[in-house]
């Protein structure tokens, strides 16, 4: 019996999304743990490299499961390779509610983040194929905000946790990851398939059904649903004389826009938000704030979030993809600047680590100072959630060509969790050795993160995915010169509504006409 199918683009973008909200999870499943007396006492306080490594073992396994997602995703689909990824979610949350020492968390961390891996990078990419072009971004935003419920949500589990003896009180908070993977794998078969992998496959006739269910309620003849479907076409058939291969990654200007999926992925990382993401809660210790106090206050971060990228979920397909990277880029390397400067200027070394833990090793003075560093830290935050968080996914889901996305996408979130992997192990060793010189040394990246968005990413809000392919060709304008919307699409349905009306292909389907193109 064939299940029914949803093709309602927002309630499949928040099934979808729920391979979000396990990358969430994971986040803060160490946050609001790492300080917890029973986490410090049963796997002996680990600090410095050995902290880093719990806490960059997701990203090892990202990288890992980043590294298989495209071809995996080409091969069997964007949706059914959501649902492979899975399995090993299952897999890695059992080792980790079962762990007797750091090697065995580590473990089951490098397993979820394998899941994490292909969820991170196959979910944008599906629901940039299904969505209109004008709404793709708010459709892909919904991605980042199930990530920051996951935050809120696992780190909150986790504060609740505390208050339980024994290992009991972490091993309950990781046990609770089970709930949102049961949750995806129950709704992942009632969505559709992408209709542009189906094409990309040769089930035509499925794809342009799917197109049409998604886009014009299931009429096939709808100017928008012909037209969509014949720049597929024809973006396909260009792509098939391309040849196959890495190559096709590098050749005929590709180069520029795996330049410009990889390194946008990159510099979110580089921006040293997740310093604050992951961390604040050994910020808010060097501000001298403890217990619950503390614990709250590093938790309203994770609601910040939500909130201001839901603000923006309002407004990301009005406003250009190039803005929001520019100006939060400086933005964010202001806030990095005032903290750093902040700590370096009214702050004290702790040799013996503050309230005992061994990774903080500054205390700033009380007062104005150490509120000046919350209030920053969370302004920081703010910042991010307008901006990198969510635009960085958007955008490298939307630079890709057809041929090349799922497996584009995986080379961006590859780079996206090699640095994730590079900065978690970089982190807790770098709060130990140089302090508050960390945030000096993300300010200055997030100034170089700007200087690079500004020159060599062009703006793609408003076009289709096929209408991008004009802003990476071999006489593509500058970037700085490109601007948002300007889309064809509009144009071509028209010219389709008026061949329609003329009788020009009278009684004729749109895969008749699409094959006389």
């Amino acid at each position: 019996m064939k299940l029914p199918t949803i093709y309602n683009v927002q309630l499949v973008a928040i099934i979808a999304t729920l391979g979000g909200m396990l990358f969430g999870f994971d986040i803060s499943s160490m946050s609001a743990i790492v300080v917890t007396k029973q986490y410090i006492d049963f796997f002996h306080n680990p600090a410095g490299a050995l902290q880093g490594a719990i806490g960059s073992a997701l990203a090892a396994g990202s990288v890992v499961g980043s590294a298989v997602a495209g071809p995996l995703s080409d091969k069997i689909g964007r949706r059914d390779s959501i649902m492979f990824a899975c399995i090993f979610w299952l897999i890695g949350t059992a080792v980790q509610v079962s762990c007797q020492n750091a090697g065995q968390l580590i473990a089951g961390r490098v397993l979820n983040g394998f899941t994490v891996g292909i969820t991170s990078s196959q979910v944008p990419v599906y629901l940039a194929e299904i969505a209109k072009a004008e709404k793709r971004g708010s459709l892909v935003i919904i991605q980042q905000l199930a990530i920051e419920f996951g935050i809120l949500i696992m780190y909150f589990i986790g504060y609740g946790c505390a208050s339980i003896e024994g290992t009991a009180s972490f091993r309950t908070a990781w046990g609770t990851q089970f709930i949102p993977c049961f949750f995806l794998i129950i709704g992942l078969p009632f969505l559709p398939r992408s209709p542009r992998w189906l094409a990309k496959v040769g089930r035509d006739k499925e794809a342009i059904e799917t197109l049409a269910n998604i886009q014009a309620g299931g009429n096939t003849e709808d100017p928008r649903v012909i037209a969509e479907w014949e720049e597929i076409q024809t973006v396909m058939n260009a792509e098939n004389a391309a040849g196959r291969g890495w190559r096709k990654f590098f050749r005929n200007g590709m180069w520029k826009r795996t330049l410009a999926g990889m390194s946008v992925q990159a510099w979110q990382q580089l921006a040293g938000a997740n310093v604050i993401v992951y961390y604040l809660t050994y910020i808010a210790s060097m501000a001298g704030l403890t217990g619950d106090v503390a614990m709250v206050t590093s938790g309203i971060q994770y609601a910040v979030f939500i909130i201001f990228t839901g603000v923006m979920w309002l407004f990301i397909d009005k406003t250009g993809r190039r803005t929001l990277l520019v100006w939060g880029a400086i933005g964010m390397g202001f806030c990095h600047f005032v903290v750093g400067g902040v700590m370096g200027a009214h702050s004290r070394y702790v040799p013996e680590g503050v309230g005992g833990n061994a990774n903080v090793v500054i205390a700033v003075d009380q007062g104005a100072p150490a509120n000046t560093v919350i209030t920053f830290s969370y302004l920081l935050i703010v910042v991010y959630a307008l901006t990198l968080a969510p635009v960085c996914w958007i955008y490298a889901a939307e630079v890709w060509s057809l041929g090349t996305r799922a497996t584009g996408m995986s080379l961006a979130a590859l780079s996206n969790w090699v640095f994730n992997f590079a900065l978690g192990m970089f982190t807790p060793p770098a709060f130990i050795n140089i302090t508050w010189k960390i945030f000096i040394v993300f300010g200055v990246l997030c100034l170089a993160a700007a200087a690079w968005f500004f020159v060599l990413c062009p703006e793609t809000c408003g076009k289709t995915l096929e209408e991008i392919e004009l802003l990476f060709a071999k006489d593509a304008p500058y970037a700085w010169t490109t601007r948002k919307g300007e889309s064809r699409l509009a144009a071509e349905i028209e010219a389709v509504a008026a061949r329609q009306k003329k009788g020009e292909h009278e009684g004729v389907g749109p895969v008749s006409e699409v094959e006389k193109v």
